[in-house]
């Protein structure tokens, strides 16, 4: 190796399929060794240089990461060098010695605790043996300090610093996190130079995905709830840090080794519960919170009593060592809330939540409810009816409008600036109401394209429609209609000036644009089709029908078309002849349109939706087989009535041949018994009377003779 240059280091990290894991695995198999010594600059470049995927073969300087999977099945991530299905304490050790830099992450599961401290001690023990230095560094957390007293008792907003740590306390449910601290800083006081151990007492992690904060992150994303709940008061502090921030610090302990073996890893942010959960729901929910009491807490199935004890720790910390000693790049030094956009960006890409958005356009009676509903279905998407949109609206600004009831208990309280923001948003209402009523008055109910396009905007606006996606439902119909709702309000007027493409608002503007097609007689044969109780009260009827497809056909043979719009901003239609597919249900068109578009991008099921599924599957199948057997047996039982049935014909019938039979011998037999008693019983009563006088030996061959001899017949 040439001289000046680094040389790799091979690194064990437990749990590399872990959020923190992954995180910290993949940051430093990135990070060229020594280059937290050098300038930001110089590491800043080093770090776009190797921010690639790491190749097959790494690059010299860097550290190689090895460690174990939390589970078995999971797939050896791109970074790691190698993955072990470690089966013995002897085995483990095995992989640890061939390591210079052993980081055991005991923030997420508690079971790592064991297996982190006989790993140290077993190294320990292999001192004598080592061929290269070795360095240990536990990843635990400020949990260990839950219960510590205040530095300044008469001044409770002082800080914590990391000088402070001999004098923590560890909450209740976390004494084996303290213990294990205290057991492998004793571990490096043996042979500094053969064996140094740092615990790294991190702050609760966020970022590229979320740790602890996920809970909140994901009902705010999904949009289930009105508000984001607090637990309790939500007045307590929480020491955080960005996830790649603890990478970072890590790397500086691999690098420096510092004097200090125990390191207060935390952003300089001292944000409350409820700022961050506040932050989190303007960000990605609803924009409200809702406090409730801690024990409510524990109905949350996704909460464990781990994630409860962290979200109600009450720490005011102030990381000295970090500032004054470390070269750190920071990716959100001023913690979740300032970094918040950034944030929500890692959020969403890390977990793949991106929102889907979909506009179908198509003739009245072409299916485009029908099939937008089904989509939504599948996709997890927010159906957008403009009927649908102008009532929410309007009842909306009623009910701001309208008188306030207050609950203190529950809402959390207005200040003044609020208060103000709120005084205006109800004159504002006030004067929207008042326009929407006199144009509707105006246009015999209809509302002018201004209010619908604004309607329609702020809902396509709303945190919902950001989050998953939506599936835009027959508007716009007209080509100004797509353009005062999609392009950038600020650039209009320059770009229609200078002759340009106008300019889309990215955020709200479909990806996916689903032309529904069919011929005039298609569509009146089908309404024809439709039954009363479906036709009646709505636009199928014949009349408003046929205006209504008129009107149509007319929007759309213009020089510009909502169609003739999106195909200037490069989003080509999708054009299905709904006639080609003999589908009343649209089952067939459905599926097409979802092989277009993709896999769905948003959260799979829970595994109470998993559980739910897998239950109505049960019992749709069980119900199917009870069904069949219901109807072999059905068909058995006829069966066995059919072939009763035959069987007793068949024995009447057999009866009647019979008697006919005996009815037709005994009329055959008449002539001959006539005849017999004519020319034969008399002569054999003769014969009888004889043979009983005469007593012959053969009284058989003696009648029989004298018959033939006497018969009537023989001359």
């Amino acid at each position: 190796m040439a001289a000046g240059r680094p040389r790799s280091r091979r690194v064990f990290l437990n749990h590399l399929d872990s959020y923190c894991g992954r995180s910290i695995g993949e940051y430093l198999s990135r990070c060229v060794v020594g280059a937290s010594l050098e300038s930001i600059g110089e590491e800043e470049e080093d770090e776009n240089n190797s921010a690639a995927e790491v190749p097959s073969r790494p690059k010299e300087g860097v550290y190689q990461i090895v460690g174990t999977l939390s589970k078995p099945e999971s797939t050896k991530p791109c970074f790691a060098e190698e993955t072990y299905a470690v089966s013995s304490q002897k085995e483990l050790l095995s992989h640890l010695l061939e390591c210079e830099i052993v980081l055991y992450n005991i923030t997420e599961d508690t079971s790592q605790i064991e297996e982190a401290t006989w790993a140290a001690s077993a190294l320990h023990m292999e001192i004598e043996h080592f061929t290269t230095p070795k360095l240990f560094i536990l990843i635990s957390t400020i949990m260990s300090w839950a219960k510590s007293k205040p530095p300044d008792p008469e001044d409770p907003e002082i800080p914590f610093t990391d000088e402070d740590y001999r004098r923590r306390k560890s909450h209740p449910n976390f004494m084996d996190h303290i213990n294990a601290e205290k057991l492998i800083l004793k571990f490096g006081k043996t042979n500094k130079h053969k064996f140094s151990t740092y615990v790294v007492a991190s702050g609760h992690q966020y970022g590229a995905g979320e740790g602890v904060l996920h809970y909140f992150f994901k009902i705010g994303w999904l949009s289930e709830t009105p508000a984001i709940p607090v637990f309790g008061d939500g007045n307590n502090f929480i020491p955080t840090i960005h996830v790649l921030d603890l990478a970072a610090v890590l790397q500086n302990v691999a690098d420096h080794r510092p004097r200090s073996h125990y390191i207060l890893a935390v952003d300089v942010s001292m944000h409350t519960l409820e700022e961050l959960i506040k932050c989190i729901s303007k960000n990605v929910g609803p924009g409200k919170i809702e406090k409730i009491p801690k024990e409510n807490a524990f109905l949350s199935k996704e909460l464990t009593q781990m994630h409860l004890d962290m979200l109600l720790v009450n720490l005011r910390m102030e990381p000295m060592f970090l500032k004054e000693a470390f070269n750190i790049k920071w990716v959100a030094q001023a913690g979740l809330v300032e970094n918040i956009e950034q944030i929500v960006k890692e959020y969403k890409q890390s977990r793949g939540l991106l929102p889907l958005k979909v506009c179908i356009h198509g003739p009245p009676g072409v299916g485009k409810s029908t099939i937008a509903e089904e989509l939504c279905k599948h996709y997890k998407l927010h159906h957008i009816k403009i009927n649908d949109v102008i009532s929410e609206t309007i009842a909306n600004l009623e009910k701001v409008v309208g008188p306030k009831e207050l609950d203190t208990d529950s809402v959390e309280e207005e200040g003044e600036d609020d208060e103000k923001e709120e005084g205006k948003n109800v004159e504002a209402a006030r004067e929207l109401l008042a326009g929407i009523k006199e144009s509707m008055e105006q246009n015999r109910g209809h509302l002018d394209d201004q209010y619908v396009v604004k309607f329609v905007k702020d809902k396509l606006k709303s945190m919902p429609c950001r989050n998953q996606g939506y599936v835009l439902d027959g508007f716009p119909e007209t080509y100004d209609q797509a353009k005062d709702l999609f392009n950038l309000e600020s650039e209009d007027e320059e770009e229609e000036i200078k002759g340009k493409i106008p300019k889309s608002d990215k955020l709200i503007t479909p990806e996916f644009i689903i032309s529904l097609t069919a011929s005039d007689e298609f569509l009146i044969n089908r309404i024809i089709n439709l039954p009363e109780r479906i036709v009646a009260g709505t636009h199928y009827t014949q009349d408003r029908f046929l205006q209504s497809l008129n009107l149509f056909r007319e929007l759309n043979t213009d020089d510009k078309t909502v169609l003739n719009y999106f195909d200037e901003l490069e989003i080509h239609p999708q054009f299905i002849d709904v006639a080609k597919f003999e589908d009343p249900e649209n089952r067939f068109i459905v599926k097409k349109i979802i092989k277009e578009i993709g896999e769905p991008r948003n959260y799979g099921l829970t595994d109470e939706e998993k559980e739910n599924l897998e239950r109505k599957a049960a019992e749709e199948r069980l119900v199917k087989e009870a069904q069949v057997k219901a109807e072999q047996e059905r068909k058995e039982a006829e069966e066995r009535a059919e072939r009763m049935a035959n069987w007793e014909e068949w024995n009447k019938h057999l009866e009647e041949v019979k008697i006919q039979e005996r009815q037709l011998l005994e009329a055959q037999s008449i002539p001959l018994r006539n005849y017999l008693m004519k020319n034969v019983m008399p002569t054999l009563m003769q014969g009888i009377n004889e043979c009983c006088r005469i007593r012959p030996d053969d009284p058989v061959d003696f009648l029989a003779e004298y018959l033939f001899k006497n018969s009537p017949d023989i001359e």
